[in-house]
């Protein structure tokens, strides 16, 4: 089984930047860990009005058991979470490499 990439971006809302990093450090992160992602890398663009956000990327075992994680109860209350306080959120799934992938 080859591992793939849970490859995720998004726009945080304006004005809900502070609740926001606290969904992100109680919830979301904790959520994906218990799922059986590890986020890999993640990243905060600052310049670029053309560009998401938040970028981050989590590496899954296999395509099953991405397969698996995305069609959860637990994911799709994740997303609920997550949309309540964002914008433009989209997500991939990839084979993985060693190397940061779009």
């Amino acid at each position: 089984m080859a591992k793939v990439k849970l490859m995720m971006s998004w726009d945080i809302q304006p004005g809900k930047e502070e609740e926001y990093f606290e969904f992100h450090v109680r919830e979301f992160v904790p959520t994906l860990e218990k799922m059986g992602l590890a986020l890999n890398e993640a990243w905060l663009t600052v310049y670029g009005e053309h560009q998401p956000r938040l970028m981050a990327e989590a590496l899954i075992p296999s395509l099953s058991a991405a397969r698996k994680v995305l069609s959860s109860d637990a994911w799709r209350t994740l997303d609920g979470q997550l949309e309540a306080l964002v914008e433009n959120f989209s997500y991939k799934v990839i084979p993985a490499r060693t190397r940061w992938q779009m």
